[in-house]
């Protein structure tokens, strides 16, 4: 438990303000104690002096007799542990308390009214001028070294706390005169409330030591039932704050930590969706970045590669174009052969040019395939027939199979003919040995219908065969050059077959090079 946990707070609260209290209740104690005491002894003194002077009176009007009014004094002056004394003018005993000698009270009784009673003495000049102490044996060396506090003061009597040397104890005394005339003395001892108000701030020493025993056993363990649910908080904060959403308070608390664990879990809540929108926006936004990082290395790549494709086609037309200038072609056989060869030239450059407005439309998504229901075997018929004419001038022959019964497939019809018309084009290109191309068309699976176009001839290599679909990329440039390609045709198929969701793909096999795409078959 460190000092900084709540257990501890809530540990040296609970003994700081035990012990603070049972300090003040210490201090208050020893400083008021005595002093009400005394003022509740000062008001008791008081009624006693009235029940003693009524009962006098009614003593001296003869309603009741002097068994009588011993008893009831006796009654009432011991119920409040005092001692009295009443003597008349000539200092005759009219009645004593059982709990004292006649001597002592009426020794103090005289002492009090000879050096307390100037006024009395006035008042009662005859009576004061007929006492003489030494008849009562007053020791004055010893009462004069007593010490005296005048509390209250009445016409007829007087009330002051007295410290007697003789018997070592402070005492309360009420001396004065009866409405009879008759003298009187209460006397209260008061040493008692000193060594009760002692009594009492031990007790309170050992109840509140025992008071903060109990309440740190109790706190420490109550502690415990309150920060309990204080430290899940702060596990399920600590793993929000490593993005650990299925962190969840599930106590049943109705107070504050109730409540704050709803609201982590509110905030949890929150958090994670607004996570998840921030996640989907910056995926936006890196797909949107990742864009326009392709666009741009796109648009360079295209800028260097037609720059590097125009530039041969460009050199031969301005060279065959100045040698007609010159005049170099003097014959009309000659001239007809610049002249052609500047018009192949510029044949190539625009079917090079359109091939890449074809091709960026594709890969920017500004030509969407419109997919439809059609014929893939009659597609192929057209394509081969359309393709035999080249293929017979260079005493190739093109086969079929499975292309002769109807099989439908989905896809954009006028991009799959190209698709096809440039993968047998390829293969026209580069046709060796047998002189054999073959289109084949099967089922894949259910799903799929492939279609694949051979040719023999010598295979890619496998450093080039990933790379063919790149555009401008040439295996053999020389051969390339030789029938007019600008390395843009397969790159076109493949953005064509991506934007359709399709695959495309090219093997090697023993005698030749085989190309395919699939498409979607017909779902009836």
């Amino acid at each position: 438990m460190g000092i900084h946990s709540i257990r501890f707070k809530m540990t040296f609260l609970l003994v700081t303000i035990v012990a603070s209290l049972v300090v003040l209740l210490l201090v208050i104690n020893v400083a008021f104690a005595e002093k009400f005491y005394i003022s509740g002894k000062s008001k008791t003194m008081h009624n006693t002096y009235d029940k003693v002077n009524e009962i006098i009176a009614k003593y001296d009007s003869g309603e009741i007799n002097k068994t009588t009014m011993m008893t009831e004094l006796d009654s009432y002056v011991s119920a409040n542990a005092m001692q009295a004394l009443v003597v008349d003018s000539d200092w005759t005993t009219v009645y004593v308390s059982n709990m004292s000698g006649d001597n002592r009270l009426l020794q103090r009784l005289m002492l009090s009214i000879l050096l307390g009673g100037a006024g009395k003495a006035e008042e009662n000049s005859e009576e004061t001028e007929e006492l003489n102490p030494k008849d009562y044996r007053v020791d004055f060396d010893k009462f004069g070294q007593e010490t005296v506090d005048i509390l209250s003061t009445t016409s007829n009597y007087t009330i002051q706390k007295v410290y007697d040397k003789a018997v070592d104890d402070s005492f309360m005394e009420l001396w004065g005169s009866l409405d009879n005339g008759d003298s009187v003395i209460i006397r209260l001892p008061i040493q008692s409330i000193k060594d009760n108000i002692e009594i009492s701030n031990t007790l309170i020493r050992y109840v509140g030591i025992s008071v903060m025993f109990i309440g740190l056993v109790a706190v420490f363990i109550f502690s415990a039932y309150i920060t309990k649910p204080i430290k899940e908080l702060s596990k399920i904060a600590e793993r929000m704050s490593e993005l650990d959403f299925d962190a969840k308070y599930t106590g049943k608390d109705k107070g504050e930590v109730g409540l704050l664990g709803n609201s982590m879990n509110d905030m949890s809540s929150k958090l994670e969706k607004n996570i998840s929108k921030l996640k989907s926006a910056n995926l936006e936004l890196k797909r949107d970045i990742d864009k326009k990082e392709q666009i741009e290395q796109m648009r360079t790549d295209f800028l260097s590669n037609v720059s590097h494709e125009l530039k041969t086609p460009i050199a031969l037309i301005q060279g065959y174009a100045e040698g007609l200038k010159d005049g170099i072609a003097d014959d009309v056989e000659s001239r007809n052969y610049y002249i052609d060869v500047i018009i192949d030239e510029a044949a190539k450059m625009n079917t090079m040019v359109k091939r890449l407005l074809t091709l960026n439309q594709l890969e920017f998504g500004d030509d969407e395939p419109i997919m439809e229901r059609f014929d893939i075997a009659e597609l192929v018929r057209s394509v081969v027939n359309a393709n035999e004419i080249r293929a017979n001038q260079k005493n190739l022959k093109i086969i079929t199979e499975n292309a002769d019964n109807t099989l439908y497939a989905w896809g954009d019809e006028i991009k799959v003919e190209e698709v096809i018309t440039n993968y047998i084009s390829n293969a026209i290109n580069h046709c060796k040995g047998d002189n054999l191309i073959k289109v084949t068309i099967e089922n894949k699976d259910d799903a799929n219908i492939r279609v694949k176009v051979f040719n023999t001839g010598d295979a890619i290599p496998d450093e080039d065969i990933d790379r063919i679909w790149e555009k401008f990329y040439k295996v053999d440039k020389a051969r390339t050059r030789e029938y007019g390609g600008n390395g843009i045709g397969l790159s076109i198929v493949k953005a064509i077959m991506t934007s359709m969701g399709k695959e495309a793909g090219v093997r090697n096999l023993d005698n030749g090079v085989e190309f395919w795409f699939d498409l979607d078959c017909d779902v009836k």
